[in-house]
């Protein structure tokens, strides 16, 4: 019979293969960005929090900080990584310099605040015990912020009746995340600090994939209505009839 830990850990490497997919989704969402030049409508939210997040659960894994916690250290360094990449790329194509002082603001705070809690509980805690408390306490609360950071971008797509800046598969893999990371908290070792925020992603996770299933035809409806709206508007302000094959392309 296969014991618990051994479960444990099999569910902790799935846990980090999607975990690790959820952090890479928004990569088609950045392609479009970096080809349009501009961030549009895209909040920065999602990976200011999820950057936050990774650093704490870094200091979490540490085993300083927690001796047992060696899958959760490797995923969320990844993580990091890849959220600062996401970000920096943010600012780049950010649309006005104040978008990039608020995103680079935040940034800044987070980093500092993470480097703070480290050197504060690694050098006044003496025992891992309180170390882990203190740690898992504030990790908590940084995975209700990422888990929740999304509810901005659910209110958007309720006000416009579009899925268009919520990317499916960022919405998808947050609730798989969420599931696979619950489970993990409830077998063998029992770990509130990862059942807790994990459970109330799992709930906001499936908010979101009914959100998407609810709006994406209507989603659809509006691309497909949005040329038509614009040849009529052209032909408001052209006061004669035009050839449209011989007519040269609108420039944008």
């Amino acid at each position: 019979m296969i014991s618990a830990t051994i479960i444990r850990t099999i569910v902790g490497v799935i846990g980090n293969i999607i975990s690790l997919i959820l952090f890479l989704s928004p990569a088609k969402t950045f392609v479009r960005i970096c080809k349009k030049g501009s961030v549009e409508q895209f909040s920065a939210m999602p990976y200011l929090a999820t950057m936050f997040n990774c650093g704490m659960w870094i200091l979490y894994g540490l085993p300083m900080f927690h001796p047992k916690a060696i899958l959760v250290l490797t995923i969320n360094g990844s993580g990091f990584a890849i959220e600062v990449v996401f970000l920096i790329l943010y600012l780049v194509y950010s649309d006005s310099r104040k978008q990039r002082l608020q995103v680079g603001a935040i940034m800044a705070g987070e980093l500092g605040f993470v480097a703070l809690v480290g050197l504060m509980v690694g050098t006044l805690v003496k025992t891992v015990k309180v170390r882990t408390t203190i740690i898992g306490s504030v990790c908590m609360v940084g995975c209700f912020l990422m888990y929740a950071a999304p509810l901005s971008v659910m209110r958007l797509v309720i006000r416009t009746k579009s899925v268009k800046y919520m990317p499916f598969l960022l919405s998808l893999f947050s609730f798989l995340n969420a599931l696979c990371w619950a489970s993990y908290a409830l077998i063998g070792q029992f770990d509130p600090y990862l059942l807790a925020p994990n459970g109330l992603g799992l709930l906001l996770g499936t908010a979101q994939l009914i959100l998407y299933a609810t709006y994406f035809k209507s989603s659809k409806a509006q691309e497909t209505e949005l040329p038509v709206k614009q040849n009529k508007s052209e032909v408001g302000l052209v006061p004669i009839a035009v050839d449209a094959k011989k007519s040269p392309s609108p420039r944008v």
